[in-house]
């Protein structure tokens, strides 16, 4: 039987969601690759584990995540029965339904219907009796945004869900779902986005909405699918992400495009005695509104260098000042591109 690490919370930084008394780990483990029904269930094991023994305690899935969707959950809920029934009680563990995941006209979106039938599948793969968090995964354009927060009011009602996030809404979304949730006491706390160095807009659109609202962000993607890393400087490994034309979040031209300004990031990350992704996820948590950044890995090994970002989390004004030149000058480079 798995044994977490006695010090782990001594390693761990916690940042409050919001105005809530929910407290996230700085960093989240994310279930979207790796662990499907095509990986390997042992390497799955082990990376709980050394997530847990790190001082992780936010899980971030959704019900389609895999391949095959639903998988991951399944595995996740393998892995809670066999060695963490324990720290149930430790643990934050969040899904979402939003995306397509199976036939018909109900298995997407976010309708009442979907967003329930959603969350009991979520919950039998799980093998959970709750979760803490449940997201909206995005806006649907079709339903209108009460009946989404009232389906989702109802799972906190059934002791279904703790809180209540939404993903992937844009500021003048997030605020009107604020003002629903208001209205029906829901326990709404968090919109997952994402953000990172090359993905700045919810800076001016999103952020000064959680900040008055008093919400939190949750970021995904805080190395741009591996561009934010030294994976890539010299030049495209066989193995990687871009070199697989079939990935449709990053290919070749994007790694291209990008060179030059990721050289100069790493410079910068070396000056402050950091690998590049450590001051990526380091950059991201600078900012009040983002409690919490996910992180995937696909080895344990992954997840110790990442939560070496945490030993220096403060930029100095001109490292800021230095790091935003840097990135409007790739921003030009990008239009100049289109």
């Amino acid at each position: 039987m798995y044994q977490g690490n006695s010090h782990r919370y001594e390693q761990m930084t916690y940042n409050r969601a919001g105005y809530s008394g929910l407290k996230l780990s700085a960093l989240g483990l994310g279930l979207w690759h790796n662990f499907g029904s095509v990986d390997p269930f042992e390497k799955q094991k082990k990376l709980i584990h050394q997530a847990f023994d790190l001082g992780i305690t936010y899980y971030d899935l959704a019900n389609n995540y895999g391949p095959i969707p639903g998988s991951a959950e399944e595995n996740f809920g393998k892995i809670m029965q066999d060695d963490m029934r324990g720290h149930r009680y430790e643990m934050v563990i969040a899904t979402k339904a939003g995306y397509e995941m199976w036939p018909g006209p109900y298995g997407n979106w976010a309708s009442r219907k979907s967003i329930i039938a959603s969350a009991d599948q979520s919950l039998r793969r799980l093998q959970l009796d709750y979760v803490d968090i449940f997201y909206s995964h995005r806006p649907d354009p079709h339903t209108p945004a009460e009946e989404t927060a009232l389906a989702l009011n109802q799972l906190v009602l059934e002791g279904k869900a703790l809180y209540i996030g939404i993903s992937n809404y844009s500021g003048s979304q997030t605020a009107r779902m604020v003002r629903i949730f208001q209205e029906l006491k829901t326990p709404f706390i968090v919109n997952q986005v994402r953000y990172n160095m090359f993905n700045r807009d919810v800076e001016q659109g999103l952020f000064p909405v959680l900040k008055r609202e008093k919400k939190a962000a949750v970021a995904f993607s805080p190395l741009s699918q591996g561009l934010l890393t030294d994976k890539y400087l010299n030049g495209i490994p066989a193995d990687s992400r871009a070199k697989k034309t079939t990935s449709p979040f990053l290919h070749p031209t994007q790694v291209e495009q990008t060179l030059v300004t990721v050289r100069q990031l790493n410079e910068v990350a070396k000056k402050r005695g950091q690998t590049l992704a450590e001051m990526a996820l380091a950059w991201n948590l600078r900012q009040n509104a983002v409690a919490s950044v996910i992180v995937g890995a696909s080895r344990p090994e992954q997840l110790v260098d990442n939560c070496q970002a945490l030993e220096n989390l403060e930029f100095s004004t001109s490292e800021l000042s230095l790091i935003d030149k840097i990135l409007a000058e790739q921003a030009d480079i990008a239009w100049k591109a289109k």
